[in-house]
């Protein structure tokens, strides 16, 4: 039986009036409630409410110190919020309760803290067909209005798979038997010229600190993408765009 499946591992919460009336407006979305804060007033708040209506969305009225604590944001809110559902986003644990369909290549975040990487590598591994991208709560970007602006709306849609922390989410996968590599400029081996079973891990590290230390004793073995030109690494989602597409590249060949 799946574990029971908490608001924030199922939807994203977008903030911001313009934001908000754009999820609205977006019939290839489906938007699960509007919180708009008490005493809210104004033509745009008259469009969004007009278009929760078109759309039979719940409208919900908070003070709007309530507004910002679930917005998670405490400047950009505007007082306006609302729960949009991400169809492929679900808990780790649940993708990996049956083996037999359990995702085969998985990227992991760890301390990925600037939204405009987060919402490029989200962007990047849907594109190439990446089976989970695992987005723990704590220490990584959250899926705000600049991590969805960042991936060009993917961030809806992607196969996001949520965690408390990614430490917590490298002891999950290495007891599934997943092995965990680790992209390191100085490693040996490099991403082509290595042999990946039918599942894999591949873990982002911190644009600054790299990994963490529970993450960093799940490592299977680190991996390099060979640089040229006297360039020592990538930017973190250039990186993980040279490894989805390779992991593509080796699927359709």
């Amino acid at each position: 039986m799946t574990s029971e499946v908490s608001p924030k591992d199922r939807f994203v919460t977008v903030y911001g009036r313009k934001p908000v009336l754009e999820a609205l407006t977006d019939h290839d979305l489906r938007v699960d409630k509007v919180v708009l804060a008490e005493g809210l007033r104004g033509p745009i708040i008259e469009e969004i409410k007009e278009a929760a209506a078109d759309r039979a969305v719940r409208v919900h009225r908070a003070s709007a110190h309530r507004v910002k604590v679930l917005a998670g944001n405490g400047r950009h809110d505007q007082g306006v919020l609302a729960d949009v559902v991400a169809r492929k986003m679900r808990p780790l644990t649940d993708a990996l309760e049956d083996p037999a369909t359990a995702p085969g290549k998985i990227l992991l975040l760890d301390g990925l803290t600037t939204p405009a990487n987060v919402g490029m590598i989200l962007r990047t591994a849907t594109a190439a067909g990446i089976d989970g991208i695992v987005v723990p709560h704590r220490g990584v970007a959250s899926l705000d209005p600049l991590v969805i602006k960042a991936s060009a709306g993917v961030a809806f849609h992607a196969p996001v798979l949520r965690t408390r922390t990614a430490g917590e989410a490298a002891e999950m996968l290495s007891d599934a038997g997943y092995p965990l590599y680790a992209l390191e400029a100085d490693a040996p081996d490099t991403i082509y010229g290595t042999e990946f079973g039918s599942r894999a891990v591949f873990v982002l590290g911190s644009e600054t600190a790299g990994l963490s230390e529970e993450v960093q004793s799940r490592i299977t073995q680190p991996l390099a993408i060979p640089m040229a030109g006297g360039v020592e690494s990538l930017n973190v989602a250039s990186a993980a765009s040279v490894l989805c597409f390779e992991l593509l590249r080796r699927k359709l060949s």
